[in-house]
């Protein structure tokens, strides 16, 4: 599942090949990913807060979420319930209408979202929030959400975003919680309580990119991408020696 489709729509696709993840689970499969997404960028968040205030609670910071899909209400459930201050923002008024019916949030117009005065800022809908536009605009100290491409040029923006202070979660890496419970359903052994676990770990992945960046002055995306191909490298190494 990604953007406008569901576990409905995997169904469908299931019908004509078994090559599909994401299925109902009366199916077999592990239903929506959406709620690890969610949780894997809730985990992250808290990460980031701790990397910029030394505490990861998240307890009154300011936090707009830019899109409130399936993922994105996902995450304001768990930053309401964690007491963040949540505002909202999307183009889709059901949507609009249906978190504000379910939660205590405030609701920003798309066009105020780069100079709204906030902590935390989550892109939750479409790529390339992250902009020259936008960048000089933005009112945040942290920058972790569940869009991919967030940056519009990572070589670019990413180096803005150091000169601005501002943090910067790689976007496949707190993303990431989706595709780790879709993967435990490829496998054939899925354990939802061990999923949980796995996307977890995001936190402390978090921790050892923004390290690495740190001491090698590289941007958190340079950093995750480092790591991510040491991984993959290694791993092609063990498989060579089998």
């Amino acid at each position: 599942e990604d953007v406008n489709t569901s576990a409905a729509d995997m169904e469908f696709i299931h019908l004509e090949t078994p090559h599909v993840t994401g299925i109902p689970e009366y199916m077999g499969g592990s239903g929506d990913p959406s709620p690890f997404t969610a949780y894997g960028v809730f985990v992250g968040m808290k990460a980031c807060a701790f990397k910029r205030w030394g505490q990861d609670d998240l307890k009154g910071k300011k936090v707009l979420v830019q899109g409130v899909g399936h993922v994105g209400q996902y995450l304001v459930g768990h930053l309401v319930e964690a007491g963040a201050s949540v505002f909202i923002s999307d183009i889709n008024q059901d949507r609009i209408n249906e978190t504000k019916s379910r939660f205590a949030v405030e609701f920003v117009a798309p066009e105020q979202i780069p100079g709204f005065d906030m902590d935390i800022y989550a892109p939750c809908a479409l790529g390339a929030t992250v902009n020259s536009d936008t960048i000089p605009q933005l009112k945040c100290a942290i920058i972790s959400g569940a869009a991919n491409n967030q940056l519009a040029d990572e070589k670019i923006h990413g180096r803005e975003l150091i000169s601005r202070n501002i943090l910067y979660a790689p976007d496949f890496l707190i993303n990431a919680g989706g595709l780790i419970n879709v993967a435990a359903e490829a496998s054939g052994s899925y354990n939802r309580e061990k999923v949980t676990r796995d996307v977890e770990k995001i936190y402390n992945r978090l921790l050892d990119i923004f390290d690495l960046a740190s001491r090698e002055n590289l941007t958190t995306q340079e950093s995750a991408m480092r790591i991510a191909q040491q991984r993959i490298d290694d791993m092609a190494h063990v498989k060579s020696r089998l």
